[in-house]
């Protein structure tokens, strides 16, 4: 194989199809008739392009341009090709969200580099009334021209696996609405609550043309620092009246948060939640900022009035215009990417070690002598990463 040109990087191979209009997306004409290059991305997606049967690349073809016409079925459905654990189907999603990506990068280029869409993480405990503001809120957008996404993680049972998916039942008025998308997702046991396809369920959203994407976890704990990691904004929503709040969530999860939302701020409510929002206010003056643009605010709302849910979005506009005049929103999207290619790599590692022959040989004996006391964990540990490596 030729060496490598280093004048030839996917940046340059962007901006020519930026500058040629031209469809130099894989398996495209023109990406076909690019000169075979030792860069190994492009070697690795011509390859993967000429390994498609015809009925594939028809398939392909027929959801890449459904989601670039914002068709709500092609969306749905490629956002469970990316779900699959099918390997054949992983090969052709990661196929179909590089060409989104490209796609993607291409619209950002004609926009001097500004991101195609806001990603907002919303955040709670159980009770705080997550359903019923994304409800609100989400109509309110619409109805000011913005197409929502809303991608609503449920808990799955350790016992049956399912989930309740009860989210979009929840959200009657928005579900029905054109300009808006809701996809429940089960956890499927992903630590955090987030499911590991979130993030590529994101950009299959932008691609398909919503400018504003909600993702909603499963509640306050190891979510928080999961959702935080693929989101532009993080809002942690809080109800009143629920107790000590500042000792029921933890200073990590406040410390990430970029927004935090008294829920339920009417009616017998509003005095206890302008407490708790005075108390926030006096905590977050205590922690350190993540931000030098930003000041975190608490702020209060009511789903059932609607009292707060603008200014909530204008506290939003505001976070965003500041991210991107100071780079810091770009810089934070970057980091991510390489935060969840990180997150993926540990958990293809973790499968590939859990079926290697010589550690799924040895694993029983070793789990039994564990729990009988007769062995540390430690030792255990590395005895199976022995066995692992030795046999490689």
């Amino acid at each position: 194989m030729r060496t490598l040109n280093l004048a030839w990087t996917w940046r340059s191979y962007l901006t020519a199809a930026v500058n040629c209009g031209r469809d130099y997306s894989p398996w495209s004409a023109a990406w076909i008739a690019l000169p075979r290059r030792a860069y190994c991305v492009e070697a690795t997606l011509r390859q993967q392009m000429e390994d498609l049967t015809e009925r594939e690349r028809r398939g392909l073809d027929r959801l890449y341009q459904g989601l670039l016409q914002g068709q709500r079925a092609c969306l749905a459905e490629s956002i469970t090709l990316v779900e699959t654990q099918h390997p054949r189907k992983k090969v052709l999603a990661q196929m179909l969200l590089q060409r989104v990506l490209a796609y993607r990068k291409q619209q950002e280029e004609l926009k001097g580099g500004k991101p195609l869409a806001f990603r907002v993480g919303l955040s709670g405990p159980p009770g705080a009334g997550k359903s019923s503001f994304i409800e609100v809120f989400g109509k309110m957008l619409t109805g000011r021209g913005h197409r929502v996404s809303v991608l609503a993680v449920d808990p799955s049972s350790c016992t049956s696996g399912g989930s309740l998916m009860g989210d979009k039942t929840r959200m009657t008025e928005l579900s029905r609405d054109m300009n808006a998308f809701i996809r429940p997702s089960p956890s499927s046991g992903t630590l955090g609550g987030v499911t590991r396809t979130t993030n590529e369920a994101i950009v299959l959203c932008e691609g398909a043309g919503y400018d504003i994407v909600l993702v909603e976890t499963v509640g306050v704990g190891q979510s928080e620092f999961a959702v935080a990691d693929m989101v532009d904004m993080f809002v942690l929503l809080i109800p009143p009246a629920g107790g000590d709040e500042l000792q029921g969530i933890k200073r990590g999860i406040i410390e990430m948060a970029d927004a935090v939302v008294v829920t339920k701020a009417d009616g017998e409510l509003l005095v206890p939640a302008r407490r708790v929002q005075a108390e926030y206010t006096s905590a977050l003056k205590l922690l350190r900022k993540r931000s030098s643009v930003w000041n975190p605010k608490v702020m209060r709302l009511s789903s059932r009035t609607g009292d707060g849910v603008s200014r909530l979005w204008e506290a939003m506009r505001a976070f965003r215009e500041g991210g991107l005049a100071s780079s810091q929103l770009q810089a934070r999207r970057r980091q991510q990417q390489t935060v969840w290619m990180w997150s993926l790599i540990r958990d293809s590692a973790l499968h590939l070690f859990q079926e290697h022959p010589a550690v799924r040989a040895a694993l029983p004996q070793l789990q039994r002598s564990v729990s009988a006391g007769d062995l540390t964990p430690g030792l255990a540990a590395d005895l199976l990463l022995k066995a692992f490596t030795s046999s490689q």
